[in-house]
């Protein structure tokens, strides 16, 4: 292991994120938005907001973004070379707002605009054995005003905490739950601004959120999750995610937890 990556791995085990890493160069990023862009054009924005799960299965391209090489040197320094791509989602924030809302919304306007609220995302996986990582590679700028990523540093090490029916209406997560506020230290927040080509990693236990996109720019990512193979799927109600999309990414699966696995 090379001292930078020591560092790296040091960084991310302490805070329980790591952001404004490079990965895709001018050319890979031009071309990654021109097949994004092809699919909006076929499936419409309301679908791919949301919708486009698991895809590196179906389109060769997504699928050459989950093993990118600079992508994958930094979660294999977290997680070692076995790992796994667990699952996959295109998260898009289009703008809501016409150029005369945006003071209107920041002056309190009563517009109901999607956010991600407070969470976990081990919240939602039934996983043991081993960590889980999570991507977000951006595929444009992810500022403030359109709503990046916030995070809690070293709230991953608090465990598992009590997520609860959202309360604000907007919610993007998918189950509408989040952590109650009076749990989480809203004081330490930090924003983990991305340019496009860049990524931020976080660990399933981080808790992080994002608000709504103000502004006039669009906000796309593709979310990657990853597991070394020591991990495995455990039964439990409630966290009935299922592994349908499993990809052995790098390395050797010698435990072979997921058998539905693809090579």
């Amino acid at each position: 292991m090379t001292s930078a990556t020591a560092k790296m791995q040091e960084i991310y085990n302490k805070q329980g994120y790591l952001s404004a890493l490079p990965v895709l160069n001018e050319t890979e990023l031009k071309d990654a938005r021109h097949a994004f862009s092809e699919l909006e054009k076929e499936f419409g924005e309301e679908y791919t907001q949301y919708s486009l799960h698991n895809v590196h299965l179906k389109y060769p391209w997504v699928k050459d973004l989950t093993k990118h090489p600079r992508l994958l040197e930094v979660v294999q320094a977290v997680l070692g070379p076995d790992v796994i791509l667990l699952d996959s989602r295109f998260i898009c924030k289009y703008p809501t707002l016409k150029p005369e809302q945006i003071l209107d919304n920041k002056e309190g306007g009563d517009n109901v605009l999607p956010y991600v609220a407070w969470h976990q995302d081990m919240r939602y996986w039934g996983i043991d054995g081993g960590p889980v990582l999570s991507v977000w590679l951006a595929l444009d700028d992810s500022q403030k005003e359109n709503g990046a990523l916030q995070v809690i540093p070293g709230s991953h090490g608090s465990g598992m905490l009590p997520h609860r029916p959202a309360t604000r209406p907007g919610n993007m997560l998918s189950v509408n739950q989040e952590i109650p506020e009076e749990l989480v230290q809203v004081e330490e927040t930090v924003f983990c601004p991305l340019s496009a080509g860049q990524m931020s990693i976080h660990d399933g236990l981080l808790v992080h959120g994002s608000d709504a996109n103000t502004s006039l720019k669009r906000r796309c990512g593709f979310v990657i999750r990853y597991v070394p193979t020591c991990a495995y799927p455990i039964e439990d109600p409630d966290r009935p995610r299922k592994f349908h999309a499993t990809v052995l990414i790098s390395g050797t699966d010698k435990f072979n937890h997921f058998s539905n696995q693809s090579k």
